[in-house]
């Protein structure tokens, strides 16, 4: 796999990290790049496995609802959700998962010391 990049990480968790080079390749170097990703874009990273193709647009779509805080959660607490592996790939509107989420975030914010209300987060 070529050098670590949340792209690359995002695509291990999925279980296609073959694909890494090509996406870093092909300009895809960020979540927030990615969440553009279509059909036109899997033919030029060279996705041609239907499979694939149906996983990746999947999570894509998921990147772009819920966001991409999700997969960095994950990367680094990949036990933290239930149903991790499928998190990654599918939709997640149940409202456990989403408290499930609140709560972690919750942890590593107050672990890191991070408070959103204060200084440089937020201004008076």
């Amino acid at each position: 796999m070529p050098h670590n990049n949340i792209v690359c990480e995002w695509l291990r968790a999925l279980g296609l990290q073959q694909y890494a080079e090509s996406f870093l390749e092909n300009g895809y170097d960020e979540l927030e790049i990615c969440k553009q990703i279509g059909e036109i874009d899997l033919d030029a990273i060279g996705v041609d496995s239907a499979q694939h193709r149906s996983k990746l647009l999947k999570s894509v779509r998921t990147l772009r609802e819920k966001g991409a805080a999700l997969v960095y959660v994950m990367i680094n607490d990949p036990k933290a959700l239930s149903s991790s592996n499928e998190i990654l790939a599918t939709e997640c509107d149940t409202p456990t998962t989403m408290k499930e989420l609140e709560a972690l975030v919750k942890r590593h914010l107050e672990a890191d010391g991070i408070r959103l209300t204060a200084h440089p987060y937020s201004t008076p």
